[in-house]
């Protein structure tokens, strides 16, 4: 398939309750979008799923998943953060069953726990990131360690609890790999199954989406895993990463993302976008632009930025409140060595706050089933009750980790959304906008999924662009797109 060829599929997916869509003008706008937002990055691409009231309305793909291999809604793709939205869901499932209680201490399932200052630590105060268990440079680590799932749980259950730099300016700390492990220890405790077992006996078989939604990904699995265009296999690549597969964990020729400035195209396909015209009004009333003085307000409102990469993503992460210690302190391990999250060996082991695989499709279809309240087919995952204190704000203010008011439920943080019809407040210093009963979970490369009880909607975008969520458009750009859409057709 050409990357830039439209990828419709009219036959029925395992986890897809209807064979062909419902809403072909959606279909083929996020197809035109997606395809657009390749940019200057092609061949790399990504995947596209939504759905409303239980039914696939529109799946769309563009581009390569691996040399050899074309995106489409099904393909397995390394989603990292994303994946603690899956683990959560699982957690209420078991809460849902009487297994687990948000509020009793987790040393009540998992006794080794207990040390350090954890025996008070419960589920509740870990999922909306309030435990002090955020810093992953609190543990003495190595990668091979981190790659060895009882040894990381013997190394969570002995961690020290670690205030973040300033902790009286913030209400949370997002813990950004510990998370994980605290998580999986507690869910193997409860059922006394290894976490993959129980991840697709309470969730991923319930909803039709087993072979597609991984915490360690199978032997046989990992040849179908997107890859970084710049790990593409080519002839004069083949002897160089044979060279490279027998050291699982050393460096890459280029580990993170390349900040590039914005071509021509680019930007002219910015200005094209839905959203375009929101960002500059949002843009406009954020920042005083030079040119005009503060006493004419009213021309103020009239003069509009032209608005590049950086200042897009600025309208949804204030990276001048990005406090770096506390950053690094998350999500960097003291080892001077970062691991390789697209390496073979590190896919198949379990990191799950980290290594979430699935495919757009599975992923679509968990917040479809959030989206619907718990609800799937006629069968209840998770109850009323549950589903009440899952989705509730748990924290509203600054993060200490990530540049903005995550305003975190239980597992989940805000969809990030300025454009929408959604209600939102503003705070004096700070921006914040509201989605009140939208929410869902991002991952570190700009991979998002979501659900909006309210629109009865669920969406998910996974990709492969050599991107993180701090300097790329892409997600914000199609999450306001098809909120537009849905709403036109109200």
């Amino acid at each position: 398939m050409n990357n830039n060829n439209e990828s419709i599929s009219t036959t029925t997916h395992q986890n897809a309750t209807v064979g062909t869509y419902t809403d072909n003008h959606i279909q083929r706008r996020l197809q035109q979008l997606l395809t657009d937002l390749q940019l200057d990055d092609a061949p790399a691409g990504g995947a596209l799923v939504v759905y409303k009231a239980g039914k696939c309305i529109a799946q769309v793909s563009v581009g390569l998943a691996r040399a050899d291999l074309s995106w489409n809604p099904d393909t397995l793709s390394l989603n990292f953060s994303t994946g603690k939205g899956i683990l959560a869901t699982l957690v209420h499932v078991l809460v849902s069953q009487k297994k687990l209680d948000y509020d009793l201490p987790i040393a009540h399932y998992w006794s080794a726990f207990g040390v350090q200052n954890k025996e008070k630590i419960t589920l509740r105060s870990v999922m909306s990131h309030q435990a002090n268990l955020f810093s992953i440079q609190s543990i003495d680590l190595d990668n091979e360690i981190v790659l060895d799932w009882s040894m990381m749980l013997e190394k969570i259950a002995a961690m020290p609890v670690t205030a973040p730099e300033q902790a009286e300016l913030y209400d949370s700390a997002y813990s950004a790999l510990v998370y994980g492990w605290v998580l999986g220890g507690v869910i193997e405790a409860v059922t006394a199954m290894p976490l993959a077992q129980a991840l697709r006996h309470y969730l991923t078989e319930p909803l039709g989406i087993a072979n597609s939604c991984y915490f360690g990904v199978p032997e046989n699995q990992v040849d179908k895993v997107a890859r970084l265009v710049k790990n593409f296999e080519s002839v004069e690549e083949v002897s160089e990463n044979a060279q490279e597969s027998s050291q699982p964990q050393s460096r890459s020729r280029r580990h993170k993302p390349v900040l590039k400035p914005d071509s021509v195209d680019t930007l002219q396909t910015y200005s094209d976008l839905p959203s375009y015209a929101c960002w500059q009004q949002q843009a406009a009333n954020q920042y005083v632009i030079q040119s005009v003085t503060a006493d004419n307000k009213e021309q103020r409102g009239k003069v509009l930025p032209t608005l590049d990469t950086a200042q897009i993503n600025r309208l949804y992460f204030d990276n001048s409140q990005l406090n770096l210690k506390n950053y690094k302190a998350a999500l960097l391990l003291a080892s001077k060595e970062p691991i390789d999250y697209y390496h073979p060996q590190t896919l198949q082991a379990t990191i799950p706050a980290a290594n979430g695989v699935a495919s757009a499709h599975a992923l679509a279809t968990i917040y479809a089933m959030l989206a619907n309240g718990g609800m799937w087919q006629g069968k209840t995952l998770i109850d009323e009750t549950t589903f009440k204190q899952l989705s509730t704000p748990q924290v509203t203010g600054m993060d200490a980790v990530m540049p903005a008011h995550m305003d975190w439920r239980l597992g989940y943080h805000r969809r990030f959304s300025i454009c929408n019809s959604d209600n939102f407040e503003v705070n004096t210093h700070d921006t914040k906008f509201h989605a009140p009963q939208s929410f869902g979970h991002m991952g570190y490369n700009g991979s998002v999924a979501w659900c909006d009880p309210e629109r009865q909607l669920s969406f998910a975008f996974v990709h492969n662009f050599d991107v993180t969520m701090l300097n790329d458009i892409r997600q914000f750009a199609l999450t306001e797109a098809i909120l537009g859409l849905i709403d036109a057709e109200i």
